[in-house]
């Protein structure tokens, strides 16, 4: 692929997703939505609430992607401790934003709701940051450099990713195109995926078995050029039907 593509990463904070108790979904929303903005996710971290853990994996992802999500543990309660994490991580202090205070206010006003000690919490940041609407729930989020500091709440999460839409460069959109043939064994098609991928140039094959083995196979095929990729998934689709199986293509778009 090509220089254009901008990168991300995910890091989700929380005991509770390492537990099992929370299944995660942020991940799996953000790669999508990344995606069709030319940018791809090429990591996803999940760490407990641990200050220096987050702090740790924070500096290491900033350093190596264009952008890093964090999603969980910025809340009202003691255990949401990404806020200080985030400023240790930069080496600034934590500091009571006046604005993010007077969103948090605004939005329990509006509803008749105490404003507690608890809620005035989520007014936290990391000195020097930038608020991220949060038009679900009222507490902002945080951008810091390249960091984007999310809620863990999914919907509030989504919400959030549409606020900061335009901090967001695109990049190159990947076109996919994909084959599935099924009774196909992943290991019978091995050798004619390498011949077409090293026969074909800025285009990569990933091989998806279907539940083991022997149920059959998806191959999908991802170009910056939608003319390669399609080039790439007619040869893989002959490739199935010269072995004896016709192929399921996805439709191309």
């Amino acid at each position: 692929m090509s220089g254009n593509q901008k990168t991300a990463a995910i890091l989700a904070i929380g005991d509770e997703l390492l537990s099992g108790r929370t299944r995660d979904a942020n991940m799996h929303y953000l790669a999508g939505w990344l995606t069709q903005r030319g940018v791809t996710l090429k990591e996803a971290r999940f760490v407990g609430d641990e200050e220096a853990d987050i702090a740790a994996a924070l500096n290491s992802l900033r350093a190596s992607y264009d952008y890093v999500f964090t999603s969980g543990g910025i809340g009202p309660t003691h255990d949401d401790i990404t806020v200080d994490a985030i400023a240790a991580a930069f080496g600034v202090p934590v500091i009571e934003h006046p604005k993010a205070m007077a969103m948090i206010c605004a939005y329990y006003q509006a509803r008749d709701v105490e404003m507690t000690p608890a809620r005035a919490r989520m007014a936290r940041t990391p000195e020097g940051a930038e608020l991220i609407d949060n038009p679900v729930s009222g507490a902002p989020g945080v951008k810091v450099d390249n960091v984007f500091v999310m809620a863990g709440v999914p919907r509030i999460f989504q919400a959030m990713l549409n606020a900061v839409e335009g901090a967001i460069e695109h990049g190159s959109v990947i076109h996919s195109r994909a084959a599935t043939a099924r009774g196909l064994p992943e290991s019978k098609i091995a050798d004619q995926l390498r011949n077409i991928q090293a026969a074909l140039k800025g285009v990569s094959l990933g091989s998806y078995p279907i539940d083991g083995d022997i149920k059959g196979v998806t191959i999908v095929a991802r170009s910056e050029n939608a003319a390669t990729a399609d080039a790439a998934i007619d040869a893989v689709s002959a490739a199935m039907r010269a072995l004896g199986f016709e192929p399921e293509m996805e439709d191309r778009k």
